[in-house]
């Protein structure tokens, strides 16, 4: 955001600050969401960069069109093991692991 622009906030009586200050969330917490977030956009890059769209990806994975869907979004009913095993799927190796989270 401007300066300028959180200049004026503030003096409105805004305050600015992080979404785990936000959300209220533990360092743990706030790291589990990171994971969360880098696997699924990892999963996401990957996926196109095999030029696979979410019904090919959803065959290979054995599972539905709208579970690749979700996975991709993030959404909390996806396990942090069915992205992984994803990955791993679609061709992820160690190294692919390690530059995710770098």
């Amino acid at each position: 955001m401007k300066k300028d622009k959180l200049q004026k906030l503030k003096n409105a009586g805004w305050k600015s600050g992080t979404v785990q200050e936000f959300l209220g969330l533990t360092d743990a917490e706030s790291a589990l969401v990171e994971v969360r977030v880098a696997l699924f956009e990892a999963f996401q890059n990957m996926r196109k960069e095999k030029k696979l769209t979410q019904q090919e990806a959803a065959k290979l994975l054995n599972t539905s069109q709208s579970r690749i869907s979700k996975l991709e979004k993030g959404d909390p009913s996806v396990t942090l093991d069915l992205m992984i095993r994803s990955l791993v799927t679609l061709g992820a190796k160690k190294e692919d692991f390690v530059r995710i989270f770098k």
